[in-house]
């Protein structure tokens, strides 16, 4: 790990999370970092992620680290570096370094945590053997993070509340994360012409990233067969005729993410059908984006989206019938399955691993709707908040050849037509929006969207 010595921006962004955090709760807090984990044998890991929680408060990636937070204050807990590590690392930090650059108020050894550990909360890290080491040290059994109890629930409310809306300290972060990756993907549309398969697509991308100094903040998906969500194969050919589609992000090396989807043709033009299916979308996708602003309903956002594909595949053929009653019975679901967008922040899906406590407002609960029950976030939006937008079509076979949809829909979508758009498997369009006072502001909007601009960032004349 690399450190900047006098980085008083860092410091002071770091003072005050602690300091509002002061103002929510009046119980000492202990927030760990978590470990490497080993691949297939101890000397070899995979990369370390910090727990995003301690990175909030903590601002760098240390491992095997803990802070302790009461009153505006922390303590770092941290290890120095055996000697003997220096042959294979380098020499690193020491604690007392890394203390004066966070602004920690004292630093310590890990083993006199147990000492400064009485009746602290906690959120429960993902790995099990960090688990195991917070319920030890704090001498009681832990509850999953998306289910606290006790002052570990109250904890959990009060970072959801701080980290909903982003300070300047993670706006300048999130905006590198943005603009790297918005660099990433036209080098991906530039290297679709010389790729033999997707994983050439993805080098040309990641490369970038890597470049920066970055990271990915997620598998990267880029294919051919953008019915598959989340697809992590990259052995497919490209082929003329083929879509491709890469939703790829960059994370900063301190953790703050991006997360962006296009899909272009793999031979430098749409098709006919290719290209009315895009639009629609493009139209969701616009629609969406000029509609946030302080004060709006995501859910509302998520339904104008909906409206807008049903009312697309009506003009289409795809669908038959009223748009209002298409979207009441979800045979919009069909095609745009999953929720308009998520939060983004240190998690590319920011504070999911709280589940619903941090996406949903305090008293909602998810849909059993087909088109509502994958919706991510549920809220208010407000200033400060960051989120993605991202309507999409997809020709899942699992869900179009479903007896039951295929019996429910039978007068409302005409597979005749369909086929005439066998060669769309999937369209997603996304960006990172931030709801500001006056409105948003689209963090990734140097990266075009419209067809024509697309075909031209692919370079391919046909």
């Amino acid at each position: 790990m690399t450190i900047t010595q006098g980085d008083d921006s860092l410091t002071n962004t770091l003072q005050q999370r602690r300091q509002k955090l002061a103002s929510l709760i009046n119980f000492p807090v202990i927030l760990w970092s978590g470990r490497s984990i080993p691949r297939n044998y101890p000397a070899l890991t995979y990369p370390f992620r910090a727990s995003s929680h301690f990175l909030y408060f903590a601002g760098l990636p240390l491992e095997n680290a803990a802070i302790r937070l009461e009153s505006g204050k922390l303590e770092l807990f941290l290890d120095d570096a055996p000697a003997s590590s220096t042959l294979w690392h380098g020499e690193m930090p020491k604690r007392a370094e890394i203390a004066e650059l966070i602004g920690a108020d004292a630093a310590f050894p890990m083993a006199e945590l147990k000492a400064r550990s009485t009746n602290a909360a906690t959120i429960a890290i993902q790995d099990s053997w960090t688990q195991l080491q917070q319920s030890q040290i704090l001498a009681r059994p832990l509850a999953p993070p998306n289910s606290p109890t006790g002052i570990d629930l109250e904890l959990t409310q009060a970072i959801i509340s701080l980290r909903l809306s982003h300070d300047a300290g993670s706006l300048a972060e999130l905006r590198q994360a943005a603009a790297v990756t918005v660099e990433a993907h036209k080098a991906g549309m530039a290297a679709t012409r010389n790729a033999q398969i997707e994983a050439g697509v993805r080098a040309a991308m990641e490369s970038v990233i890597i470049s920066k100094n970055m990271t990915y903040a997620y598998p990267s998906i880029v294919t051919v067969h953008g019915e598959v969500l989340h697809s992590e194969h990259y052995h497919n050919p490209l082929q003329t005729g083929d879509l491709l589609l890469a939703d790829v992000g960059a994370e900063t090396s301190t953790g703050w993410a991006a997360d962006v989807t296009r899909t272009w043709p793999v031979s430098g033009k749409f098709s006919s059908t290719q290209r009315a299916i895009y639009d629609v979308v493009l139209a969701a996708h616009d629609a969406c984006i000029d509609k946030i602003s302080p004060g709006v309903e995501y859910q509302d956002i998520h339904l104008l989206a909906a409206r807008i594909m049903a009312e697309g595949l009506v003009d289409l053929g795809i669908l038959r019938g009223n748009v209002e009653d298409l979207v009441e019975m979800d045979a919009h679901a069909l095609f745009f399955v999953h929720g308009i967008g998520h939060l983004i922040g240190l998690d590319v899906h920011d504070m999911e691993d709280l589940g619903d406590l941090a996406g949903y407002e305090e008293g909602r609960t998810r849909s059993s709707r087909f088109g509502l029950g994958f919706l991510r976030l549920n809220r208010v939006l407000r200033p400060g908040m960051l989120v993605s937008i991202e309507p999409g079509f997809y020709q899942v076979p699992a869900i179009l050849n479903n007896p039951e949809n295929r019996a429910k829909y039978k007068d409302f979508v005409k597979w005749e037509q369909l086929d005439k758009f066998a060669d769309v498997r999937g369209i997603r369009i996304e960006d990172d929006i931030l709801v500001i006072n006056e409105g948003r502001e689209v963090l990734t909007g140097k990266l075009p969207t419209k067809a024509l601009q697309i075909e031209e960032l692919v370079a391919v004349n046909t």
